[in-house]
Order: C-alpha cells, then sequence, then structure tokens
C-alpha cells in the first residue's frame, strides 16, 4: 500500500533527528552561557580571562606561560584535579600554532569545601590555573609577529546547585618583546604551588586504613595539624572528619596519621602522589613558605579494590546486588542479559506504545492472504528491520556515552525536536490511511512501483518504524538487561540490543511461517480499506501524546506552536491532492503561510518549558542525591519514581497505581517520602542514579526503608505489589 512508501521517506529524518536533532537541542539549551571568542568570558558565577606571561618574549628557553583566570562570586567554587565527593574538574584544551606545546597544568593547593555530608576539593575567590608554554628550538616567529592561543575551557560551578559551564578563548601574543602585565598573578599562583617534600614519607595499607608517614617538613609547622589531599579520585574517603573519622600525630619531626581509604576505590595502586598542607585556622603562614608540600611514596602492605557496596549501608548494598543480577542469572553474566533482553523485547509487543504497529502487522497479514511464501518473506524483512534498528539504535546510545555523554535508552525522545518530527512522521502517516492523499501522488511513476516489486521493503520499514514507537517503552526484564548492556564491552552490549529485537519480533517471526496464523485471518477484501482508514486513530492518539510529551518539555506554547505547525502541514499536504489551477494557487499560499508560520512560532517548539513551581503541601517533591541523603538520614522511608513524559509505561503505572486511593493512605499513614525524577529532558544525575541501581531506562520504582533493604519494583506496578511493599514499614 501507499502507506509503506510514505514510511520510506520519513524513517530516516527520525535517525537524523536522534543525533543531529539532539546535539542542535543541546546546544541551544545547555547552560553553557558564553562561547563567544574573545580572552574573557563571564557567567553570572564566574568571570574567566585567558592570561599570558611572557617577560622575555617567546623563544627557546625562555620563561613563558599560559593561564586561566577563575574569578568566582561569592559563595560559588571550581574543583581542583580531584574534586573530592561531587563535582568535576576543570578541563583545558589548547589549540597551538604548530611546533608549540603546553605543559601540566601547575594546580595550586586547594581547600577543603564541605556541602553537607559531602566534602569537595576545589577554589573560591580567585585562582590561575598556570601552564607552561613549551618552545622548542628552532621555533620560527611567524611574520606576523605574534601568535593565537585558542583555548577551549568547561569548568562546574558550584554553590549548593551546580551549573556547567564553558568557554572559548584567543589571546594574541607577541612572539618579541616583554608580556608581563600579568605578572603579579602567575606570582601568586606559583607561590600556591605546592612545593616537593624534602624529607620522605611512607605509605601502609592496614585493612580499610592507610597509615601515613611523612619526615622532613619544616619546623614551622611542627606540632600543627596537617590535611591530606589524594591527588587520583576514589583514594581517600574525602568526607571524612579529623578527630572522628582519621587521627594524626607529630612524633619529633615525623608526622602521622592513619587515613579511611575511599570505599569507591578500585585496583591496587603501586605508589600515590599526595600532597599535605596546613589546615586552616593554623595563623597566616610566613612570608613565602609554601602553602603544601608535594610527595609520591611507594603503597606497602595489602592493597585490594572495595567491596561492591562498600560504603552503603548493607541493605542497600544487598539490594543493589539483587537488582543487578538481572534475569536469575549471575551478576555481570552475559547469558542472564541475552536472556532478559529476548523476554523483554517479547514483552515489548504488550507495551501501549506498540499497539499502532500491531494494526499495521494485522494489516500486512491479511494482505497476503494464503500466500505462504510472501508471509514468510515479509516476517523475516520485518525481524531484519527490528534487529538492524535495535543495534542502530544500540550502537549510537553507546557511542555518544563514549564520547561523554550520560544518556540512557529512550534518549532520542529527550530532544523536543526528535518528539516534533516524529508527531509529524505520524501525522502524515494518520491522514494517508484516513486517504487524505496517496503518496504515490507525489513521486515518479517509476517509484511509485517499488512497492509493487519490493515488497519486502515495506515489512523491513514497518520493523524500523515499530522500533521507532517502542523506544519509549521499558518492558519487564527489559531494564536490568538494558542496565547490564551499557556496562560492557561493545560488542557484547549490541549482542543484548539484537536480544531485544530479536525477541520483539520473534511474534511475527513465527506467526509467519506458521500456516495456521495466515489461515485463520479472512481473505482480503473490502473490509481491509474500512480497516485501513480506521487504523489513521491509533496514529493520531500517538501524535496526541507526543505533543503532550513536547508540552512537558517546552510548554504549553511548545505544544500550540507544534499543533499550529502539524495544521499548517497537513493543509499543504491536502492542497497538494486539488487539480488544475486551483492546485497551483492553493498550495501556493499554504505553504508560504506555513513558512511564516515556522519562522514565527517554531522556535516555541524547541523552548525549554519553566521550572514547575513545587505546590505547597503537594505529596510529590523533586528528586535529588542530597533531597535522599537527607530523608535517609532522618530516618523517614522514601519512595523514589524515576519517570519521564515520553514513557508510555510510566503514565500507566502513574495512573493505574500510583493514584490509587488505598495505596496514597499507605504512603500518608507511614511517612514515605515522595520524590520524582524526572527524566523528560536530558539529567545526568539521573542517570547516574539508575546506573548505580543497575539500569539504563525509565519506569523504576524504589522504596527505601531505614534498616531494610530497599525494594526496587517491577516496571509495570501493580497496587497489590505497592500496599505489600509498604507493609514493610
Amino acid at each position: 500500500m501507499s502507506r509503506n512508501r510514505l514510511h520510506r521517506f520519513f524513517i530516516a529524518l527520525v535517525f537524523i533527528a536522534a543525533t543531529a536533532g539532539w546535539t542542535s537541542a543541546n546546544a541551544q539549551f545547555s547552560n553553557n552561557p558564553a562561547a563567544a571568542t574573545g580572552s574573557v568570558v563571564t557567567t553570572p558565577q564566574v568571570r574567566a580571562e585567558l592570561l599570558a606571561h611572557a617577560p622575555e618574549g617567546v623563544a627557546p628557553g625562555k620563561p613563558v606561560w599560559l593561564g586561566l583566570q577563575l574569578t568566582h562570586q561569592k559563595d560559588w567554587h571550581t574543583y581542583w584535579k580531584n574534586p573530592g565527593d561531587s563535582g568535576l574538574p576543570t578541563e583545558l584544551t589548547w589549540q597551538l600554532p604548530a611546533g608549540l606545546d603546553a605543559g601540566e597544568t601547575a594546580w595550586p593547593v586547594p581547600q577543603r569545601i564541605r556541602v553537607g555530608r559531602l566534602a569537595n576539593f576545589g577554589y573560591d575567590g580567585q585562582v590561575l590555573l598556570a601552564v607552561p608554554l613549551q618552545v622548542p628550538a628552532g621555533f620560527k616567529a611567524p611574520a606576523s609577529g605574534q601568535i593565537d592561543i585558542r583555548l577551549r575551557a568547561t569548568w562546574l560551578a558550584c554553590r549548593v546547585e551546580c551549573i556547567p559551564e564553558e568557554g572559548s578563548f584567543v589571546l594574541q601574543l607577541p612572539v618579541r618583546g616583554s608580556t608581563a602585565t600579568h605578572g603579579p598573578a602567575f606570582a601568586q599562583a606559583q607561590a600556591a604551588q605546592p612545593q616537593p617534600l624534602q624529607g620522605s614519607s611512607r605509605l601502609t595499607v592496614n585493612g580499610e586504613r592507610l597509615q601515613l608517614s611523612v619526615s622532613g617538613l619544616p619546623e614551622a609547622v611542627r606540632g600543627q595539624s596537617l590535611e591530606v589531599f589524594a591527588e587520583a579520585p576514589a583514594v581517600l574517603a574525602p568526607a571524612a572528619e579529623h578527630g572522628k573519622d582519621w587521627t594524626q600525630a607529630w612524633q619529633g619531626d615525623t608526622w602521622t596519621a592513619s587515613l579511611p581509604l575511599s570505599p569507591e576505590r578500585g585496583q591496587s595502586l603501586a605508589q600515590l602522589a599526595l600532597l599535605v598542607a596546613p589546615m586552616p585556622g593554623q595563623g597566616q603562614p610566613a612570608a613565602g613558605a609554601p602553602r603544601g608540600w608535594h610527595t609520591v611514596a611507594a603503597v606497602e602492605g595489602q592493597w585490594a579494590p572495595a567491596a561492591r557496596g562498600a560504603g552503603v549501608s548493607p541493605a542497600l548494598a544487598a539490594a543493589l546486588e539483587a537488582n543487578q543480577t538481572g534475569a536469575g542469572g549471575a551478576p555481570g553474566s552475559l547469558l542472564a542479559a541475552l536472556l532478559g533482553g529476548l523476554i523483554g523485547g517479547l514483552l515489548l509487543n504488550l507495551m501501549p506504545c506498540v499497539f499502532p504497529v500491531l494494526a499495521i502487522k494485522v494489516m500486512g497479514f491479511a494482505r497476503h492472504g494464503n500466500h505462504l511464501r510472501a508471509q514468510r518473506v515479509g516476517g523475516v524483512a520485518y525481524t531484519v528491520g527490528v534487529v538492524l534498528s535495535f543495534l542502530a539504535l544500540g550502537g549510537l546510545l553507546l557511542a555518544l556515552r563514549a564520547a561523554g555523554e550520560q544518556l540512557g535508552w529512550g534518549f532520542q525522545l529527550q530532544s523536543p525536536a526528535v518528539v516534533a518530527l516524529l508527531a509529524l512522521l505520524f501525522t502524515l502517516i494518520g491522514l494517508n490511511l484516513a486517504g487524505v492523499f496517496e503518496f504515490g501522488l507525489f513521486v515518479p511513476g517509476r517509484l511509485a512501483t517499488l512497492q509493487a516489486r519490493h515488497p519486502a521493503g515495506d515489512a523491513f520499514l514497518t520493523g524500523v518504524l515499530a522500533v521507532a514507537i517502542a523506544s519509549p517503552c521499558t518492558a519487564p526484564f527489559m531494564g536490568a538487561a538494558l542496565g547490564f548492556a551499557i556496562d560492557m564491552p561493545a560488542p557484547q552490549a549490541l549482542a543484548v540490543f539484537g536480544a531485544l529485537g530479536v525477541g520483539m519480533a520473534l511474534p511475527y517471526l513465527l506467526a509467519a511461517w506458521v500456516p495456521g496464523v495466515a489461515g485463520a485471518l479472512p481473505r482480503p477484501g473490502a473490509w481491509m480499506d474500512t480497516f485501513r482508514r480506521a487504523m489513521a486513530f491509533p496514529m493520531f492518539a500517538t501524535v496526541v501524546w507526543l505533543v503532550w510529551v513536547l508540552g512537558q518539555q517546552s510548554g504549553i506554547d511548545g505544544a500550540g506552536a507544534l499543533l499550529a505547525l502539524l495544521v499548517a502541514v497537513s493543509s499543504v499536504v491536502w492542497s497538494l491532492t486539488l487539480r488544475g489551477r486551483t492546485r497551483a494557487v492553493v498550495a501556493s499560499v499554504l505553504i508560504a503561510f506555513g513558512a511564516w508560520l515556522t519562522a514565527s512560532i517554531g522556535p516555541n517548539v524547541l523552548k525549554p518549558a519553566e521550572a514547575a513551581v513545587p505546590v505547597a503541601g503537594a505529596a510529590w517533591q523533586p528528586w535529588s542525591e542530597q533531597r535522599v541523603q537527607d530523608l535517609t538520614a532522618a530516618g523517614k522511608p522514601v519512595f523514589i519514581d524515576f519517570t519521564a513524559a515520553w514513557c508510555v509505561t510510566c503514565q500507566y503505572n502513574k495512573r493505574n497505581a500510583l493514584q490509587d486511593a488505598a495505596v496514597l493512605a499507605d504512603f500518608a499513614s507511614n511517612e514515605v517520602a515522595l520524590l520524582r525524577a524526572d527524566w523528560t529532558r536530558r539529567d545526568s544525575a539521573i542517570t547516574a542514579a539508575l546506573a548505580d541501581l543497575g539500569r539504563n531506562g525509565v519506569p523504576v520504582y524504589v522504596l527505601l526503608i531505614p534498616g531494610r533493604v530497599p525494594v526496587v519494583m517491577s516496571e509495570i506496578l501493580s497496587i497489590s505489589e505497592l500496599r505489600a511493599a509498604l507493609a514493610l514499614i
């Protein structure tokens, strides 16, 4: 039918939008407040400036320094190379003329910044991250007499909330003559550098603690309290408090400390780089005195990686272990992940978002009637389309995650551009099914006969369309399988995605190869045209859902703009079915009007919705990791709903189980704190929290009960399951 030829034209747009649309939307709505080219970038939190210091010009053997100076607003800070419990270090990416190289960043001694129960290492006030410029022998100055220094920098500015920021900087540095305007700033940065320890240090592992002994420190600091920073992350426990979690003492000129190891430490280290510095409140250091001392020591004793779940309560560790076991296999087992993917793919056919495709497949079976060979070829082509689409989507997800993106299953629907494009696609399919137009009218006759010659192509594209529709859904067993896949090597991960595709396509493949299925269907006839037109309504229902999703992402203005654009596109399609001069006139007017409408209100589709203001006394509150820690520390039970507007299963659970009067009464009587982690738009913190639970998509439901094993519930919630879990409180 012409419906399937229409798919050919638009399916490619879906996957292009999954990359190009996602990228453009992120570029438009990132928290990057400034990316203009210059030597200064200013945000409400930080003023960043690219500086240079070349007192004797740019020449081999002469000192040349570059640096990014960050001036923080009050209460804001950025991070050291080891950020501590949270945060990200500032990253500098240099683009220099050929022959010039940037050395390592000279990090000043950081300070310990406590935020609640966490401890971070970083800087407030003003800090200069200096980098030496290495000029090789034989360097030839350009004819212009100056060189272009380009820097791309990213930093995380935090107060209580955190804002990722970035900037592009350009500076023209004269090759000859002195450039020493910022000499005092670089001198101050040099004074803030840790100095090499003149004495010796020794590290010994004793169970979960590290015994440190340092000798050769100056007399000026003897008897004072010192603190230790590990230059590598996840070695020492950042939030450990002096006098409570760790101790220190002086024995003559030797300083000793017993420090707790990080519960997140990895494999053994042969040696460890440490920075020792006086604690704040020790009085003003003498003029010219070092701010701290850098030392590298060999690690002695039996070092072992932290046990899985270390650093969390035994109950939570047990829950994580149980949930990452997946479909009855050993943790991390490829076989368990493949089995979970196969079962999850089978169950995906029962999810509401796949219903429109079920109708299309019924039409396909009926069209071929008792032609067994055509049925089998169509079944194989559909299976190939489904499996390849899962592999393509999984490969794209893995590639973007490898590039540093924090993404999960259904990531493409976190982009308003992709949602809008899918709404347009299903509107056109619905209009075609309803008989408003035939796609063959818009293409040359030679192309219009392709379907007749290659019916398998229609089945293949139906499989592609099925995956496009099904991607927002997560079926039982599927969540655990995807959680496994993300942490596996790429070939194994793609095998899990392929298993999902095989599971989803398997019922149709079996039906195509079982003669009794085709025999049970009525013979082709006039009823098929009526059925085809009726199938337009599931497509329009899908459009309604997509418009609602975009409304959650971009607000009521975005949803209204999308509806207006869909009406405009529909009117253009209708005008192209007219005949003669009327067609040319009406189509020209409507196309011009549609173009104007797109330019006028189109940006509203991509505009982010304003943050919702929590209603006073509302039961559900926004999720945050800090909020979870505060509530559990206070001994309160917590229920977390990881959800998204584009997740049909999430919306079903919300209305069927989470809004049930008896369940709400149980929540209230047990004083359960209700937190909702909304993943409708991209959120790296929620992505990380899902990964900690061994999941990579929504829905996920977690009940945290003080002193008990947390309960991670099934993807399709039932009232009885919820009430049974709440009865444990």
